[in-house]
């Protein structure tokens, strides 16, 4: 087999296969998103080699409608930007075809090897293809043409459901937000309060906007670093869901200077940024036991911090993080497997830890 094949032909066999997988998929996943009341998932993950894209289906809120989001994968293999143009519209249109989606409603995007947090956050169009979707109960826009990612995370979907079981009275932080689904979820959940913090305001203005979708009166995302005054960085007393434009090290060095403390953390960090608006470069497998050291720092006792990470070679070993961890009383367990949804083939999309502090 020729994987640099770029015929007419070739494009045909490939969009029969394609479409073959996503009936099948979508026969079996939709029974079970109707069971579970999931709107939102995974229909194919690279399933057949050769075709190397990520499907995902959203149901729009109070409608019928269904759209999806196809990403494709970056090759191992050059392919010129006209074929891959035509490929990608031959597999658009069988995806279309067979799940019976207009056109219009399916959104494509090439999905390159990320460079930095930059990539991430970068715009990519001005389609403007934002909806509402639903969740276990809350609701979140997602915007399906304009970023490589969609504004919400599939496959956190059990861990997020995790945080809102557990998030009732509770001081959460939510670091690392990106468009704050995990705040939406403990909110909805009745923590007393969710402060929300991430490096792009993009995203936190997006956090923001989700949490008033759900009915959680926020103020406009400010700025914070170690030097501002305490109220730039945790807001005033009596605000509850405040959104915080900070370095995560930056802000948890003031923390921790402050005295301030949380009962439930989520730390969902990117495996590599080198944004020039952090003060470091960070990278998620030489710096995660100190991350996690100063997660660890604010997280009251008895409180839990959850860390998750889609790095495959990140080594997580619990010597490493020491103090408060390192006592028996202290436990640490590897939430991975129950984490990961049934709409998911790929089960290292990524790994997710508890680490709990006991009560003093």
């Amino acid at each position: 087999m020729n994987p640099t094949d770029d015929s007419p032909a070739k494009n045909a066999e490939q969009a029969v296969m394609f479409a073959n997988r996503l009936e099948k998929q979508y026969k079996h996943l939709r029974k079970w998103a109707r069971r579970t009341g999931v709107s939102c998932y995974r229909l194919y993950d690279k399933d057949i080699p050769e075709i190397p894209l990520a499907v995902d289906l959203y149901q729009e809120s109070g409608t019928e409608n269904r759209f999806l989001h196809i990403a494709l994968y970056e090759r191992p293999y050059e392919k010129s930007v006209e074929a891959e143009e035509i490929w990608m519209r031959a597999m658009q249109e069988a995806a279309a075809d067979v799940l019976e989606i207009p056109k219009e409603r399916v959104f494509t995007k090439i999905r390159k090897r990320q460079r930095g947090e930059d990539s991430q956050y970068e715009r990519v169009s001005n389609v403007g293809g934002r909806i509402v979707v639903d969740e276990g109960g809350s609701r979140f826009l997602v915007n399906l043409s304009d970023y490589l990612d969609t504004g919400i995370f599939l496959d956190h979907r059990p861990a997020r459901a995790m945080v809102r079981a557990e998030a009732a009275g509770k001081r959460v932080l939510n670091l690392f937000s990106y468009t704050g689904a995990f705040s939406v979820h403990a909110a909805s959940g009745g923590a007393s309060s969710v402060t929300s913090v991430d490096l792009s305001k993009t995203y936190l203005t997006w956090a923001a906007d989700n949490l008033a979708l759900n009915g959680f009166k926020t103020s406009a995302p400010r700025a914070g670093h170690a030097s501002s005054e305490e109220t730039a960085l945790f807001g005033r007393p009596d605000e509850r869901y405040p959104c915080v434009h900070s370095d995560v090290k930056a802000f948890l060095s003031a923390a921790r200077r402050a005295g301030k403390a949380w009962d439930l953390i989520v730390c969902d960090p990117p495996t590599f940024s080198n944004s020039k608006r952090a003060a470091e470069t960070l990278d998620i497998n030489r710096d995660w036991e100190e991350l996690v050291r100063n997660c660890l720092a604010v997280l009251a006792p008895g409180g839990s911090l959850y860390f998750s990470t889609n790095s495959r070679s990140l080594k997580f070993d619990p010597s490493g993080i020491g103090g408060a961890a390192a006592r028996p009383d202290t436990v640490i367990a590897d939430l991975t497997d129950a984490s990961i949804p049934e709409d998911f083939r790929n089960k290292r999309i990524h790994r997710l830890w508890k680490i709990t502090l006991a009560l003093l």
